[in-house]
């Protein structure tokens, strides 16, 4: 399923579980939003009429909430944290999430590439790099070996799979002429069995 209809969905359930409930039922359903590892935008749910109705009541809290998850960052819940309710891990680690993918926006220069539309991916090209803390090398080692290993492999493996596929054309090829030289016996003997039985 493509991202992009899977976010749809996501934000459809999201708003029709919103449009059904009112009040403070709705701090509930915001958390489980908030928290969806899939969900990244939340816009189409601030739109919905149930939830601009939670201004200036009680429940106004889960509206900022709400509202920091859609335009806010980690640190203006820092700055704020009296004005929201407490959030659970899953929803601090969304939180932090958006606010890279905040960073990444708006400090033009941390990260260059192209975005390959029709392949759908970002082809990084530059990356500001961080300091690494004493000890972190011998992770980071680990990890680029570890990825080395697996790039190798990889080739083998596809290496295997020409040989495999040039084996199987080969094949193919020689079953093609044999069966081409049955035929070719085949049609021979008809016409001279054809030839045999037609009287002069």
């Amino acid at each position: 399923m493509e991202i992009e209809e899977k976010q749809a969905e996501v934000i459809d359930h999201f708003v029709k579980q919103v449009s059904a409930q009112k009040g403070s039922a709705l701090g509930s359903v915001f958390v489980e939003a908030t928290s969806h590892p899939s969900l990244f935008a939340f816009s189409e749910i601030l739109a919905v009429p149930t939830v601009a109705e939670l201004e200036g009541t009680d429940n106004s809290v889960h509206l900022e909430m709400l509202r920091l998850f859609a335009h806010g960052t980690w640190s203006d819940y820092k700055r704020n944290s009296g004005k929201f309710p407490q959030l659970v891990p899953d929803q601090v680690l969304k939180l932090k999430q958006l606010t890279v993918l905040t960073l990444a926006e708006t400090k033009k220069g941390l990260v260059r590439g192209k975005l390959d539309q029709l392949q759908r991916y970002f082809e990084v090209q530059f990356a500001a790099g961080r300091d690494l803390r004493p000890g972190q090398l011998g992770s980071m080692i680990q990890t680029l070996s570890n990825w080395l290993a697996t790039s190798d492999n990889l080739l083998v493996t596809i290496q295997d799979k020409i040989k495999w596929a040039d084996t199987m054309s080969e094949l193919d090829k020689k079953h093609r002429k044999e069966l081409e030289d049955r035929v070719m016996e085949v049609k021979k003997a008809v016409s001279v069995k054809c030839s045999m039985t037609r009287p002069f």
